[in-house]
């Protein structure tokens, strides 16, 4: 009987798939430890987005977590992160030397094992990366991303197990080093039969000591009938996690996996009694937290629109939290194009968050009349190959919008060029900041930027989700539910804005989910006259989000395709840009403010 291996995802993507990644550290170690001693050796604790939801969200240091980790399962256990390729842990790609510096960080802080993959398969960024890791002393786990296609779409090259098998032999043909492999599912859309055919094929291409890990969620409830699959065509390792974080958006259970292998020639070949004690313990530790009910659910949606579990309950908490929750269907329906227009990039961050944002904008702005700043970067080849052509009309409408060129040029030599990426900028904008320049400062700058320095600063929000407003737990509606139509605003009853008058002066209010209320001077009436003239124009927000920092000031003079200021919206930091010239007349706007889809952000007096 062959025991299969698992590695606990509970920590790591049980958190970001179903709360966002925003639990506190010493929240969930009674359940670490209880899983420890119940008999699990390797579990997934960092990476991915529970990198910067720390610092974002939590009010917390991930190399401080990774370090208490360490310190609470001792020195044998198998530690796992998660590693974006060039992006690492962040949401855009990096340089060369902070890819580096990744790893040795990551090392120096406990870790022992990182999963590296790349949303395009686009083996030059897993090349370089894979090198940082193994050179680093890390146990480098390289990746292949997988995702099943929609009727229609499936017979294509794209995402089928051929293609899966060439990206392999383009791992082994780059001559990078790795340890095992992993083939990561991150929608659960990977139908049961690719699965086999690829680790199967796998198989054959690899060294028989070489392990094999499959990774997949049950969001389309085919999880446990792929991990099935993967363990008879011969994968060793296989992804679970415990309750309340696992099934739906997560991986299936410890148990229900060790119940479907009974009476196979298969085990996992751990003690029940004891698991179900580690998971009474953990469920005990997030009694305390909001898991929105989307999170445990089985979504035949997803099969047609794949939207993976990790960022799913992001996006509706974002909805949820700006009252359009109600447009969730209609931007799920809206992927299926978006994916296949796009190049079929897998769907899993950052792409994923593309195609929502892109999809988004379809669904309340009009189909491609807004490509989304990172759609469109993806599309013109700024983060690597995609798995195939993307559609040449949409190719153009970006390059129109963006004034960018498409390009094939590796993503490590762009970044490299940039003066804003890289060690030496971060070590100057905490310079100018006056904090501490250390390495881990530097990643943090580097990874999380302005809001990096905000946490370093001692000035990060806490943005974590407890079991306190039930108005949370409105479920995601129905296809039958309100949808908007092209163009039209999305209604809603918070956030939301007010002019208010008091003693002559006007002002803008607004009030933003949670009821935080601010207050700026309104357009002055000069202004207002010439806006109802036409001779002012509104640049509003593409969608709803927080305000990440304001890039203009009431004066200045701006150009077609200036940044006004950045919003953050889906995981996702987006740039507002202006498409007309002129003066800045009023900024109705604060950092950190939340705001709806058409939102007024700034008015700006033409010419």
């Amino acid at each position: 009987m062959k025991k299969i291996e698992f590695m606990d995802t509970s920590f790591r993507d049980g958190f970001q798939s179903c709360l966002g990644a925003r639990v506190k550290t010493d929240d969930f170690l009674p359940a670490l430890k209880a899983a420890v001693e119940a008999g699990t050796n390797h579990f997934e604790i960092g990476g991915g987005a529970r990198f910067q939801s720390l610092y974002f969200y939590c009010q917390e240091d991930a190399f401080n977590m990774m370090d208490r980790i360490r310190e609470a399962v001792g020195p044998d256990v198998n530690l796992q992160t998660l590693a974006r390729g060039a992006n690492v842990v962040g949401l855009v790609s990096q340089s060369r030397d902070i890819i580096n510096l990744h790893a040795e960080l990551f090392k120096k802080h406990g870790v022992t094992t990182i999963r590296n993959f790349d949303a395009l398969n686009d083996v030059r960024n897993l090349d370089y990366s894979g090198n940082c890791i193994h050179n680093a002393g890390l146990k480098h786990q390289v990746a292949i991303s997988l995702m099943g296609l929609p009727p229609g779409l499936h017979e294509t090259y794209a995402h089928s197990p051929k293609f899966y098998s060439d990206r392999l032999r383009d791992v082994l043909d780059a001559g990078i080093p790795y340890d095992s492999v992993c083939f990561k599912d991150a929608s659960g859309t990977t139908t049961p039969k690719n699965v086999y055919e690829t680790i199967k094929a796998a198989r054959q291409l690899l060294p028989k000591d070489v392990k094999i890990d499959f990774h997949t969620h049950d969001t389309a409830g085919m999880g446990t009938a792929c991990n099935m699959a993967a363990i008879e065509a011969g994968a060793d390792i296989i992804s679970l996690s415990m309750t309340p974080v696992s099934g739906g958006t997560c991986q299936i259970d410890v148990l229900t996996m060790w119940h479907r292998l009974k009476g196979t020639d298969y085990t996992l070949d751990i003690d029940c009694e004891k698991y179900l004690e580690a998971e009474a313990v953990f469920e005990e530790c997030m009694s305390k937290y909001f898991i929105p009910p989307e999170a445990r659910e089985v979504s035949p949606k997803i099969i047609f629109s794949p939207m993976p579990g990790g960022a799913l309950t992001a996006n509706t908490q974002m909805m949820r939290d700006h009252n359009c929750l109600h447009l969730y269907p209609e931007v799920i329906k809206e992927m299926r194009e978006v994916v296949a227009k796009g190049g079929f990039g897998t769907s899993v961050t950052p792409v994923s968050q593309f195609y929502f944002q892109q999809a988004f904008a379809n669904v309340t702005q009009g189909k491609w009349d807004k490509i989304s700043d990172g759609y469109g970067k993806m599309v013109l080849g700024y983060f690597g190959h995609t798995p195939t052509e993307p559609d040449p009309e949409i190719v153009k409408i970006a390059s129109e919008q963006l004034k960018l060129e498409p390009t094939r040029e590796d993503v490590h030599d762009i970044n490299d060029r940039n003066p804003q990426l890289g060690i030496a900028p971060a070590k100057k904008q905490l310079e100018e900041a006056g904090l501490p320049v250390s390495d881990e400062s530097i990643f943090i700058t580097a990874t999380c930027g302005d809001k990096g320095i905000a946490f370093l600063k001692g000035d990060s929000p806490m943005g974590i989700r407890y079991k306190t407003d039930e108005k949370e737990n409105a479920p995601v509606a129905s296809e039958s539910s309100k949808t908007a139509g092209d163009k039209q605003p999305v209604p809603t009853t918070e956030p939301a804005s007010y002019e208010v008058t008091v003693e002559g002066k006007t002002f803008n209010v607004h009030v933003a989910s949670g009821g935080n209320v601010t207050a700026a001077p309104a357009t002055d009436a000069s202004a207002r006259a010439e806006a109802s003239s036409g001779k002012t124009f509104e640049v509003t927000a593409p969608m709803p989000g927080t305000i990440v920092k304001i890039l203009v000031e009431e004066g200045d003079q701006v150009e077609p395709g200036d940044t006004i200021l950045v919003l953050e919206a889906m995981k996702m930091e987006t740039e507002v840009k202006t498409d007309r010239a002129g003066t800045v007349a009023s900024i109705p706007v604060k950092a950190s403010q939340s705001v709806a889809s058409f939102e007024t952000l700034a008015v700006i007096r033409e010419g």
